[in-house]
């Protein structure tokens, strides 16, 4: 089954000043646009997001896990253009 991006994820890619769409890779979750050209594909199927986090567990969980993924990936946040950029900025926020 497809990814479906929510409204949330939508808002934090407009805020970047880019578009999504769920992924033609089977692994990744979006597709991430600057106009027309394809920058990224960032989040694994295989694990929830923040927001998938607040709708199957609530919202206390979903901080906890978004704290220890923040921790995970602290390295590569601040990298701005990357996946892991792009990753926190539109599925962990």
């Amino acid at each position: 089954m497809s990814f479906k991006p929510n409204q949330v994820h939508f808002k934090n890619a407009e805020k970047l000043g880019l578009k999504i769409k769920p992924s033609k890779n089977k692994n990744k979750k979006l597709d991430v646009f600057r106009g027309d050209e394809k920058i990224a594909s960032i989040g694994d199927t295989r694990y929830n997001d923040y927001q998938s986090y607040i709708k199957k567990e609530g919202l206390e969980y979903a901080n906890e896990r978004k704290r220890l993924y923040k921790i995970r990936h602290n390295k590569d946040k601040d990298k701005i253009g990357t996946n892991s950029y792009l990753a926190d900025k539109i599925l962990w926020t």
